[in-house]
């Protein structure tokens, strides 16, 4: 489950490096291969309301073959692209395969445990999912010493087909029968209705959604912050992106162990309130024009420490009542994830200013939303 959730930061984070260069390819410019990853995004959260329903039907694992079969066949189709509406178009396709990879694991779990051991296991899955955002720029930025950005799909190619075999040969089913629901409009339509009108559920995806936005946002503007603003290689820049990433990592396996001690409810109020502080200042040193390369790492390493907190005890309550619809709920959530990603992604792309204000105004933006949706969930379930 671990290796499949890592599938989509694979496909986001490894051309990361690449972005000059296939901008330089395809005669385009920086700002349009930013958005072919917003795309991606939208790609993402518009296909997993379509999994989730078919995952309470069909169970698990049939979805899962499907996704990865499409995610494979699109990967494959990108390394023969010459135009950036196309590499665009294909990245959609990506996506909508890509989506199975980040609802299937999430139900999964929830089928087989309990919210505090669901949000162990999260966290757990973070620490594989979180070294592919340290290795894929790092893997990527190596690949253009000696090759091209195709190669780059390639071996994001391979990796979708590994996956799609692996899944065939050694995943089980996990839906019970008595938890498959008729693939019927109504009843889809009437359980994303009460899952929006679920404020415990709603606000707590809002703060994992916004949460993520802001990694999406970073992810979407980092290329253009260090390698174009400061200037930093795009071999060190996966080392640097890379240090963002074991942060996350990090917190999150501490997260883990910390609830043996305290509720997913304590360790989320905390990592907010000093999530939120922590761009508080990353903003007011930018607009005060003082920030510079160490004080936007120090402000993105705190961030995403932050993250490996929220992410997972937010995910894990907003699911932890929603045993008879998970994968809809999940999907749901997932959705909700990928647009404000999206959203927030696009707005650093269109920002298009030689400093690194865009970025820390969006993230500040995400962040506070974040917190507000946090603070009202954890009100609503007290």
């Amino acid at each position: 489950m671990g290796l499949l959730t890592a599938l989509a930061p694979l496909a986001i984070d490894m051309y990361l490096p690449a972005f000059p260069m296939i901008a330089a390819d395809l005669h385009t410019s920086e700002g349009n291969i930013e958005r072919t990853l917003a795309s991606y995004l939208f790609g993402m959260a518009l296909a997993q309301l379509f999994y989730g329903p078919v995952a309470d039907r069909f169970g698990r694992k049939i979805p899962l073959l499907f996704g990865l079969s499409l995610f494979s066949i699109a990967s494959f189709a990108i390394t023969f692209t010459h135009q950036v509406d196309h590499l665009m178009l294909w990245r959609i396709a990506q996506a909508f395969g890509g989506a199975a990879g980040a609802v299937i694991p999430r139900a999964v779990i929830r089928d087989q445990l309990e919210t505090r051991d669901a949000a162990k296991a999260l966290s757990l899955i973070m620490l594989i999912m979180g070294a592919t955002p340290i290795l894929a720029p790092i893997i990527g930025g190596q690949v253009l010493l000696f090759s091209s950005w195709r190669s780059i799909f390639y071996i994001i190619t391979s990796c979708g087909v590994v996956l799609l075999i692996a899944s065939t040969l050694f995943m089980r089913e996990t839906l019970a029968p008595a938890h498959i629901t008729p693939l019927r409009p109504k009843i889809i339509l009437t359980n994303y209705k009460e899952l929006i009108k679920h404020r415990g559920f709603l606000f707590y995806s809002l703060a994992a959604g916004f949460g993520s936005a802001g990694m999406f946002a970073y992810i979407s503007g980092s290329p253009r912050i260090f390698i174009s603003v400061f200037e930093v290689s795009p071999s060190w820049f996966g080392f640097l992106f890379g240090l963002n990433a074991f942060c996350l990592i990090l917190a999150s396996q501490i997260g883990a162990r910390l609830l043996n001690r305290y509720t997913p409810q304590q360790l989320l109020s905390v990592a907010q309130n000093t999530q939120l502080t922590i761009i508080m200042i990353g903003l007011i040193f930018t607009l005060l024009g003082i920030i510079n390369i160490y004080g936007v790492m120090a402000m993105l390493m705190g961030f995403m420490a932050c993250q490996g907190f929220i992410n997972p005890n937010a995910a894990a309550l907003a699911l932890s009542a929603q045993g008879h619809r998970l994968g809809v709920a999940s999907a749901l959530m997932g959705t909700l994830q990928m647009l404000c990603g999206a959203i927030a992604g696009l707005a650093v792309s269109s920002w298009q200013h030689q400093s690194a204000l865009p970025l820390v105004t969006v993230l500040t933006t995400c962040v506070t939303i974040s917190w507000f949706s946090g603070r009202t969930a954890l009100k609503q379930s007290s």
